[in-house]
């Protein structure tokens, strides 16, 4: 868990496909950054998740676009997920294909799990970060992801796509009428979860709709082949950096420590066992933490009994209590550092 956390470098490359103007700012970016561009052409390479952050942070500067994002979700089909994808495109069903993309996520993108629920007439994947990233860089990669989880589906079924109704944590982007012109007969919702998460849920039972191209054979093996790389894929990324980046980007209250565990398909005590590990605890985290947010908050002009309330405070004074234990002075005097006039 020490090293940092690598990610197919096969996605990023795609993005000098949406126009020439982005291809030229990608070579740009890649010198700027000092990142040679085989880094992201070779055959399974893989780029450092901060330099990924970088990347999309340069791009985003250079032509002041808000979805690039979505333009990749786009272009990212089934096969492009190498044997997780041809296995995928030989399943029998729907329902299976996603069983089998959830199953091998981590070596279509280690820094985000997927989980497949299937309802009594529906069915839903989930993803979610599981390694630190920047707030435009999970920005980005949420959109990339809803997207990309759409067009597979429609790689899948072709003309008989079933309704889908996308969920992202992420609140209406500047760019929303592309979502309102592009993704038609898709139902969007925008900060639809506290946490950061993407969904797609299908309207309609994926394990009745089969697909065209099943073959069993060629599916055991894309399956043995992708048990094959899970036994030499690396677990990226920290947990208590993940833990972290997944508390600051709550915006009303906090998560508990089970329901994070659960989001890592971990037990509240193994969570605490790989912190403890670290040198930390989702205690001292969620303390730090909420005390980063109070104090960007109170920043911002908010006043203690509002921080208080957004934070999941019940009683101010229990806030009031907690900040001073934290800093040694009151929510009132941050205030006053800040030089924000009191707004009670």
């Amino acid at each position: 868990m020490d090293a940092e956390p690598k990610v197919p470098a096969r996605y990023y490359a795609r993005l000098a496909e949406v126009s020439p103007e982005l291809e030229s700012a990608l070579e740009v970016a890649l010198k700027t950054l000092r990142i040679a561009p085989r880094t992201l052409t070779a055959p399974d390479a893989t780029i450092p998740v901060s330099k990924v952050d970088r990347l999309i942070a340069e791009l985003s500067r250079m032509l002041g676009r808000t979805d690039l994002g979505f333009d990749l979700g786009k272009l990212v089909s089934a096969s492009s997920h190498s044997f997780v994808g041809f296995g995928m495109l030989n399943s029998a069903t729907l329902g299976e294909a996603l069983r089998f993309e959830a199953q091998y996520f981590r070596l279509v993108m280690p820094s985000f799990s997927m989980r497949y629920v299937r309802g009594p007439n529906h069915g839903e994947v989930q993803f979610r970060p599981r390694v630190a990233m920047s707030h435009l860089s999970l920005s980005f990669h949420l959109e990339a992801i809803g997207m990309a989880a759409l067009r597979g589906v429609r790689d899948l079924t072709g003309a008989r796509r079933p309704q889908c109704r996308l969920d992202i944590s992420i609140p209406e982007p500047p760019h929303l009428h592309r979502y309102q012109k592009e993704l038609k007969g898709v139902r969007v919702r925008f900060e639809a979860s506290a946490l950061p998460c993407v969904s797609l849920c299908i309207l309609e039972d994926p394990d009745a709709l089969r697909l065209d191209m099943a073959d069993s054979h060629a599916r055991r093996v894309a399956e043995d082949r992708c048990r094959s790389l899970v036994k030499k894929a690396a677990d990226g990324g920290r947990f208590a950096d993940w833990v972290a980046m997944t508390l600051r980007e709550v915006a009303d209250g906090l998560p508990s420590q089970e329901e994070l565990a659960g989001q890592l398909n971990l037990s509240t005590r193994t969570l605490h066992r790989y912190l403890e590990r670290e040198g930390t605890s989702f205690r001292e985290l969620a303390g730090r933490i909420q005390h980063e947010v109070a104090c960007e908050r109170l920043g911002r002009g908010m006043s203690a009994n509002e921080v208080a309330y957004s934070l999941g405070f019940q009683d101010p004074s229990n806030f009031n209590r907690s900040f001073r234990t934290f800093a040694g002075y009151s929510p009132g005097r941050h205030r006053k550092r800040s030089n924000v006039p009191s707004r009670g």
